[in-house]
């Protein structure tokens, strides 16, 4: 009664077999950036302004690349990892498809 899993390269991080053949949540979702390109999960994104990071007593500065973000099925959000910051959740207006 073991359970398969499968490495999700996207996220980083090893899903279930059944998990990884459901859709995701944002799988109806159209999330654009600030210039209007489609964002998908996996992509990398640019900051476009400097952010101030509640929580974390830190800016993330324009220019900033995120690599792997995650759409959160709101398509204003993004979720994203960043050295030091735990659950960095970013506005799409805020970022630019590189």
């Amino acid at each position: 009664m073991s359970e398969d899993y499968i490495y999700d390269e996207a996220t980083g991080e090893w899903v279930s077999a059944a998990e990884a053949q459901a859709p995701s949540p944002a799988a109806g979702v159209e999330v654009r950036d600030s210039v209007g390109n489609l964002l998908a999960d996996g992509d990398s994104v640019t900051l476009i302004k400097d952010l101030k990071v509640k929580g974390a007593n830190q800016t993330l500065k324009r220019g900033t690349v995120i690599r792997s973000i995650r759409l959160t099925g709101d398509e204003q959000e993004i979720d994203c990892r960043y050295e030091g910051i735990k659950g960095l959740v970013l506005r799409a207006e805020f970022v630019r498809k590189r």
